[in-house]
Formats: C-alpha cells, structure tokens, sequence
C-alpha cells in the first residue's frame, strides 16, 4: 500500500485503530518479500483498508471516497494522458473550475498531487483518498488499455526521438516541470540518477533526499543531454566530469543552478545545485538567532577591522550566513570584494573575484591582488591554507573587516585549525575578532506542530542538559504540507566564539582548544546543544534534530 509502513502504523496505533501486540504479531509471521507489512495485514484482515485510509485522511484534513464507478464520466479522462495518470497513480474525478479534483490509493503519495500541479501547467489539483480496487476500477474505465498502449507507444516513439534531438518539446517540457516541481517544492538540489533499470530522480528537501516519480527509462538520454545543453557542456563528452551552469527563471523568480556530472556504469549522473537569489534578501533574525545572539553577531559584523570566522562540516549553511552578513552591511560608502570558489550568487554592489587556478588565480594570489584595490570589508570563500591564512591576518591588522570559513566542529576550535595550518599565534590572538560554529537544523511544521511530555528515554539521551529542559516540547505529526515529514524548512543553530583579552593571551601561549571553550563559556557563551535546547524549548525545532547534529557536545 505505501512504502511509509512505519508512519502509517504509528498514526493508526495512536488513534486505536490497531493495537501494538496485532502489530508486533503480524511483524512476527512470515510474509512474501514483494509485501508490505501494511499489505499483509490488510489481506489477512488484520486492518481494514477502509479503516486505516479514513484515518490516514482524516490525520491529513482531506476526504476519504468510495469512487461510483457508474458515476465516473469518461469524458473526464481528458483532464490526464493516461501516462500521467499512470505514472502518479490517481484518477480524475471532477473538474470544477480551475480545480480537479483526483483519486489517490497511496495514503503517503501527496507528492504526486504537487508534481501534478506542475504537470498542468497551475491548475489547482485537490485529492481524496479512495480504496486501491476502487481507483484501479476507475482508471481501467477511464483509460482502456488499448488507448494506454497507443500513448505508451506514441511516448516511446517520443523518447526515441529525444535522444537523437535534444530540442524535442516533450523532452523540453519534462525538463522544465523537474526544475519548477524542485522549486515548489523547496529543494535545495537535484539530483538525475541512472540506473540498469531506472532513471531515478531525487531532490533533497530540508537535507534529506526525496524519491520522485521518475520518467521514462527511455527519456534518459534526452533529458541528460538537455540538461547538458542548457548547462553549456560539451554534449559528446560523457567519459570525464563536467561542470556547468544554468540561470532561469521559474515561476518569477531567478535562478542559478552549478550543474556537475560525473560517468557512471548505467549512464551520466547529474546533480543540480539550486542557488535561489532570494536566499540573498535573508536578513539574521530568518536565518534563526535567539534576539541576543543576534544583536551580538549584528555588532562584530560591524566592526572595522578584524576576522570573522563562520565554521562547520560541508551543509551547515556557513556560505548563507556570510551573504546575509554582507547584504546588511553592504552600504554605498563601502567596498566590499569576494573571493569565491565559485561564486554562488552575483549580488549587486559587490565586486566578486572567481577563483581560477588554470590561470594561477587561486585564493591567495587573488587576495594579494584585491588588497590593492582598497576595499573595506573582503569575504574569502574559504581559508584552506597558511599562504590564504596569513593574508587574511594581516589584512585585518591593516584596517580590513574580514569574512571567511573553516571546517571546524566547534566555535573554539578554529583558533586551533589556524595555528595548525601555520598561522602565527601573535597573528592569531591580533586579528580574531570572533568565531561563530553554526550546524542546520530542520524546522517543525507549522501546520502539524503539537506539543508532547519528555519522555524517560528522551531525558536520558540528554543527559546532563536535561535539568534544564522543559517537561513539554513540540514535534511535526505529518500533515500534506511537509509531505509527512513533520518538518518545513530549516534554521540555524549557533555557538559564538568572541575573543577577549583573556583568550588573546591563552592563543598566544598555544592554549589547547578546551581552555579557550571554558573562558568562553565563563564570558557567556553558549553551545551549539544550549542554543539548540532554547530552540526546542520555542517549538522553532525538535529534540531528535538538535541531538542529531550536536552529539559530539557532551555539554
């Protein structure tokens, strides 16, 4: 029936519907590999499917049908290719306006209903939930299989054409609904997979990756070869990697996608980075600071000379921080210059330098030359070594403000990387303004957030942080607008790093990373658990969220 067996059993269970010791019965007998727990225990009459589709529905806000089949009017079948149809398992209904309405059998399979509404080209597509029978009734009426095989073999003939033409508009077309459906959906990136038998498509959504209904193996070549086009790769090329670029425009808005391949056994894999501008317009308080972080951060951003560190693993969000720095305090009467690696997003006002190492301009070579044009504030992509490093220091002790990033795990931790890497302490201690460790969190729905009672368990996966914790907290139950997830979104949770005369001292004598982190704690600060726990205790994000990305905080 679905592949969220977990979910949908927990609701049901939750509800009274079933009791746990049926579950666990029916986990304990044999069943056949191609079935589904929840499929096993509706044919052996252990759920019924009614019941457990009038609740999934209910716990969704949408209605439960039984579908007429003598009600259902062929001529509705022109609303949907019986491809598509097929491809997102729902049958038309009613067409009433704008909207149509259509009939699902998967209680999970909300996605379809927002890939459809692209497939459509913005009618609005409303879904009820109908027993399995009762939808495959509707669609054997509704598309014959005859007429199904005379579109099946059109869309072949389709495929066959796409790969020896890449201007082919279906193709085009598909291209297109996969790009604005990441959109609306919030993706952050795509990802084209193929394999012996499939063409996968996956997007990640919060962080985590999220199967779609993917396209016709046959259209693989087409749509890998589009993609190239528009991303200005070499076509014929398909042994090496290749990187590219696309800017769009989908539904208003300006896009940028850094596009990369690489060979596979089964065909080009590709993965579409989706750089969304509107990213730029994020001020502080959007990217989740608690009101005294941010007006702490909001005053070392001001500062008029100094580095600035944002640290973290790859994915915590650390290049949106600095263009949100930049944004709220890029001012007619600054200059500000980047060095990037590659430049993510062009911002108006601000002279951006790409990296080039083919032509000798790497990082240091390019801080070198930005130095001589006299800017205010420089923000360097990333320090990855001593020549980069030093560079960066002494900018700052000659009246720059300085941005940059490091791969440390926390705040504290930078000063040991830069002394790692060669910097001298005396620089180190001189031009370090601040560190801030930051990691991304998803956010709980605001649509299906519901408070719940700390569990033993939950307390004693806290250990010494749960004195201060809360008796309540808050959790996503899954609702259609996150896709059953719980989660919408994601914000930051942060760990500042601000140094003192103290720490300055403790640098200059090669202190170890432990005795900076206890004299900023005696200043105030706060962990990266600490501050995630306040945003726990505000219902901004969960406790299994914070413990996932903090587990290496004992505080």
């Amino acid at each position: 029936m679905t592949s969220n067996d977990d979910y949908v059993l927990r609701i049901l269970q939750e509800r009274g519907v079933v009791a746990p010791e049926t579950v666990q019965a029916a986990e304990a007998r044999e069943r056949d590999p191609g079935k589904t727990l929840l499929d096993a225990m509706v044919e052996s009459g252990a759920l019924k499917e009614d019941d457990v589709l009038a609740t999934i529905a209910d716990q969704f806000g949408i209605r439960y049908v039984n579908i007429e089949l003598d009600a259902v009017d062929p001529a509705i079948a022109s609303e949907l290719q019986s491809d598509i149809a097929r491809k997102y398992g729902v049958v038309p209904l009613v067409r009433e306006g704008d909207t149509l309405t259509v009939a699902l059998s998967d209680p999970m399979g909300f996605d379809a209903v927002d890939s459809l509404r692209y497939v459509l080209h913005g009618v609005d597509v409303q879904a009820v939930l109908a027993p399995v029978a009762e939808v495959k009734a509707a669609m054997a009426k509704l598309y014959p299989d005859e007429a199904a095989a005379a579109v099946e073999e059109r869309n072949d003939d389709l495929g066959t054409g796409g790969e020896e033409g890449d201007d082919d508009a279906p193709v085009i077309r598909l291209v297109q609904n996969i790009l604005a459906n990441a959109v609306q959906m919030k993706a952050s990136d795509i990802h084209l997979e193929p394999f012996e038998k499939e063409f996968r498509v996956r997007y990640r959504i919060d962080g985590a990756l999220r199967k779609m209904a993917p396209p016709p193996k046959s259209l693989q070549g087409a749509v890998l070869s589009r993609v190239k086009i528009m991303s200005k790769m070499k076509i014929s090329e398909k042994r090496v990697p290749q990187d590219g670029r696309i800017q769009i425009k989908v539904g208003g808005k300006s896009l940028d996608l850094r596009v990369s391949t690489v060979p596979t056994n089964h065909g080009e894999s590709i993965v579409m980075r989706i750089l969304d501008k509107s990213n730029l317009a994020l001020g502080l308080p959007q990217l989740g600071f608690l009101s005294d972080d941010q007006t702490r951060f909001e005053r070392l951003i001001r500062l008029p000379d100094g580095v600035v560190l944002v640290t973290g693993p790859t994915g915590s969000g650390k290049t949106t921080t600095l263009y949100a720095c930049l944004g709220q305090i890029n001012l007619p009467d600054r200059k500000i210059i980047t060095v990037e690696d590659p430049v993510e997003y062009q911002m108006d006002g601000i002279n951006q330098v790409q990296v080039n190492k083919d032509v000798g301009l790497d990082f240091a070579a390019a801080l070198r030359s930005i130095l001589r044009q006299a800017p205010n504030i420089v923000m360097i992509g990333e320090i990855r070594d001593n020549e980069t490093a030093d560079i960066a220091m002494e900018a700052a002790l000659t009246g720059h403000l300085v941005f940059s990033t490091l791969h440390t795990n926390d705040a504290p931790s930078a000063v040991t990387r830069l002394l790692d890497i060669g910097v001298k302490p005396f620089l180190v201690a001189s031009a370090l303004r601040a560190a801030m460790a930051q990691r991304l969190v998803r956010a709980i729905c605001p649509k299906c957030r519901q408070p719940y009672t700390l569990t033993d368990r939950d307390r004693k996966m806290l250990g010494p942080a749960a004195r201060n914790a809360p008796d309540s907290m808050f959790r996503g139950e899954g609702c259609p607008a996150c896709g059953g997830t719980g989660y919408k979104g994601r914000k930051g949770i942060f760990e500042i790093f601000e140094v003192d005369d103290t720490i300055q001292r403790l640098i200059f004598d090669h202190a170890p990373s432990a005795l900076l982190r206890q004299r900023a704690r005696e200043l105030g600060m706060r962990t990266l658990r600490e501050d995630g726990m306040l945003k726990v205790a505000s219902g901004m994000t969960s406790l299994s969220e914070v413990l996932r990305v903090t587990m290496g905080d004992s505080e």
